[in-house]
């Protein structure tokens, strides 16, 4: 047991290098509502480093969102597979709701995910297959 929460909270040392996913665990923690791209964000980069069970946790502290909900968003995330967004997408996440998803918009590392964090090698092949089908077609 100690050495999973040790395991945990390495993880979430590990999101906390991305401004973005520091910015929505911090929020988390006030018990704000995050909004529903901000909570989708969440789920489909902290999946990566954390267990589903820790995921749903956490999007529970969402003063707007259940278990259920919060269970059910992680396992529509894991069953398509969602990539972690680019930073031009969750800035169009960000203009679709009021909570801030990425918190320094003007500045153009921000909201840079793939630049702060390391995501599992399959995540990288995952996109390199994709821009490879869209060239082909």
């Amino acid at each position: 047991m100690m050495a999973t929460k040790q395991v945990e909270k390495n993880a979430l040392d590990d999101l906390r290098k991305s401004d973005v996913m520091a910015h929505l665990l911090d929020s988390l923690d006030a018990g704000k509502d995050i909004g529903h791209y901000g909570r989708l964000v969440f789920a489909m980069v902290a999946r990566h480093f954390l267990s589903e069970d820790e995921v749903v946790r956490l999007l529970q502290q969402d003063n707007d969102f259940s278990e259920p909900d919060a269970r059910a968003l992680y396992l529509q995330v894991q069953g398509h597979d969602y990539n972690p967004p680019k930073r031009e997408k969750l800035l169009d996440y960000q203009s679709k709701q009021d909570f801030p998803i990425v918190p320094n918009p003007d500045d153009p590392d921000s909201g840079n995910l793939y630049r702060d964090l390391k995501f599992p090698d399959h995540v990288y092949e995952h996109i390199s297959e994709y821009y490879e089908e869209k060239a082909g077609s």
